[in-house]
């Protein structure tokens, strides 16, 4: 049992804020105009109180459990509270997630009262409701009257109910990991598990604090969104504004102008790539000035490492950065200091260019069961293409694997008050991945280097053999050749085989420039039958891994896929992880046929 710092529970993490920082803006919402409205951490606190109380009138206690399915908006976040103030246990549930999906949680996580968006969630539920027998009460968050949000909020403020405070081992929340298989496992996170977790993961990054603001992009319905922005921002007193969607991103951080991002490297990536596109295509001084500031960071960073300085570098830097850099940094908002990814490992030279420009982009390390944090980077302990220190509390061991191992490589061991309680009604799952000391075992490759920083090196469960003995980690090559302006998505397979062969989804909004430039048809369905586009793309891909990985391990043959990877055809994971098999079943005539001919 660990000795938890307090808050050491959900209820007082967000109780002590809303009392200190009461006037504070917490929660920002875009109007109808465009606008950002927001609401306090009084106003929240106070909705929260209701809400308890009419959930309270449904007879929701301790142990019981509320789910939700509804994107990240203010009344998620109350939802949430409410419940752990009564000492029940919250289940978030993806809007996007398929029908069947939802009935199986409900089901296996017993849920009690369910809260949802809107009206046509609440039918689709509605239809398989008579299967769920837990299921006894269901609100739908948007609108007024009978069986809404709203109302319960109205008798609770009429017939008032006193918090409770849940202990750190109480389970807090049960968040269903989107499995690549079968179905999705519930993890179960104490309120422990999450307050050390955001307490020690915020305690690396100074610059936050009273005054942060994040734009809301990752879900909460996952442990990263949930843990780094929703409850590290609030225990600091900080401000969340919401994104109309995911493709206003650029659009709505010019409005919010946050101070730090809780983001996946892919943001940043396709940023990175947009860039160049647009320097590429306007050309003349603005690219001169680019190009010149770019190399000249490089520059700088040499020289640094060696103790020296150069005033003509710092020139062109200083050039670059008040003509053509500035103007990005506007793009972000204005007031941007940094950003914390989690999900895939920053590719270093992007990496690079954030920090030169003023936004540092540091990786951090996670999984649902580890509520999230294992390690991070942060700006006293950064070394780019690692994941950054342990974080404190939080040990993790190198487990040997195999004699095919190198570099001191071996499966990441975690122990600390992060590591979840285990999985809902899976008992042997549970087994499976708990050490007897209670470590978990998180089934990623990596090794540890002579500073303590943890490098991901594979992921075991997917790491194959080629026809010739030796082993391939796919994801590593996927991460690579998705860092391509070409690419939006791609699947390495050669289990067996004598070579590596790859699917590729195309970015057609990239591809279509050039389709234009060169009088190609610009439908995807057509740009992938074309050899130009074929030979394109695997040349790009082949030049670009060349010297980055052995030669075997680069895909020969190559599927140019007209269809995206995307949850809603069931390919990619709530998480946007590969369902590696799906893929596999749905495609392998194609696959087949590249080592046929």
């Amino acid at each position: 049992m660990y000795n938890y710092e307090k808050p050491d529970n959900l209820v007082e993490l967000f109780e002590e804020s809303a009392a200190q920082y009461a006037d504070n803006t917490l929660f920002g919402t875009q109007n109808a105009d465009g606008e950002y409205e927001w609401v306090t951490y009084r106003q929240t606190g106070e909705r929260i109180d209701n809400l308890r109380g009419g959930l309270a009138n449904l007879g929701v206690g301790k142990g019981d459990v509320v789910g939700i399915i509804a994107n990240n908006r203010t009344e998620w976040a109350i939802t949430a509270f409410a419940t752990y103030g009564l000492g029940a246990r919250f289940i978030p549930m993806y809007e996007k997630d398929l029908r069947k999906t939802w009935q199986y949680i409900i089901t296996d996580g017993n849920v009690k009262v369910l809260l949802v968006a809107n009206d046509t969630i609440y039918d689709h539920v509605m239809q398989f409701k008579d299967q769920t027998p837990s299921l006894e009460h269901i609100a739908v968050i948007d609108g007024q009257g009978d069986n809404t949000m709203a109302a319960l909020e109205k008798w609770g403020s009429n017939h008032p109910v006193a918090s409770v405070r849940p202990s750190p081992g109480d389970i807090a929340v049960l968040i269903y990991t989107s499995g690549t298989t079968g179905n999705p496992k519930g993890v179960l996170l104490s309120h422990g598990n999450f307050t050390s977790n955001a307490i020690s993961g915020g305690r690396l990054v100074p610059e936050l604090d009273a005054n942060s603001r994040s734009l809301s992009i990752l879900p909460w319905a996952h442990s990263f969104g949930q843990t780094a922005e929703l409850y590290n921002f609030i225990h600091l007193g900080g401000s969340i504004g919401f994104i109309q969607d995911i493709t206003t991103i650029a659009d709505d951080m010019g409005k919010l102008s946050p101070t730090y991002l809780i983001a996946v490297p892919r943001i940043f990536n396709k940023i990175y790539d947009s860039l160049w596109q647009k320097i590429n295509a306007s050309g003349g001084l603005a690219k001169t000035l680019f190009v010149m500031g770019v190399e000249a960071g490089k520059q700088k960073r040499a020289s640094a490492l060696q103790g020296k300085s150069s005033l003509l570098t710092n020139l062109q830097f200083k050039l670059a950065d008040a003509v053509v850099f500035k103007k990005i940094r506007q793009k972000f908002g204005g007031r941007l200091q940094g950003s914390i990814t989690g999900s895939a490992t920053m590719n270093v030279e992007i990496g690079y260019f954030f920090a030169d420009i003023g936004i540092p982009v540091y990786d951090c390390y996670g999984l649902t069961e580890t509520s999230p944090a294992v390690s991070m980077n942060c700006p006293a302990a950064h070394k780019p293409g690692s994941v950054g220190r342990p974080i404190q509390n939080v040990k993790v061991v190198i487990e040997p694997v195999s004699a095919e191992t190198e570099n001191d490589e071996g499966e990441i061991v975690v122990y600390g008050p992060n590591v979840m309680q285990g999985y809902n009604n899976k008992p042997e799952a549970t087994r499976e991945v708990m050490t007897a000391d209670g470590g978990f075992r998180t089934g990623d490759l990596g090794r540890l280097d002579e500073d303590g920083f943890l490098f991901i090196t594979g992921r075991i469960k997917e790491q194959y053999k080629l026809e010739n003995g030796k082993y391939v980690f796919p994801a590593s090559l996927e991460e690579e050749i998705k860092l391509l302006p070409w690419i939006e998505n791609a699947m390495i397979y050669g289990a067996g085989r004598t070579y590596n062969v790859c699917l590729a989804v195309p970015d057609f909004e990239v591809l279509k420039g050039y389709a234009e430039e060169n009088n190609l048809p610009t439908e995807p369905a057509e740009l992938v039958e074309r050899d130009e586009i074929k030979t394109l793309i695997s040349d790009a891909v082949t030049d670009f891994l060349k010297d980055k990985f052995h030669w075997y391990e680069i895909p020969k043959k190559f599927v140019l896929m007209s269809d995206p990877f995307s949850t809603e055809n069931g390919l990619l994971t709530q998480t946007m992880k590969l369902k590696r098999r799906i893929v596999l079943k749905r495609y392998q005539s194609q696959i087949d046929a590249l080592y046929n001919k």
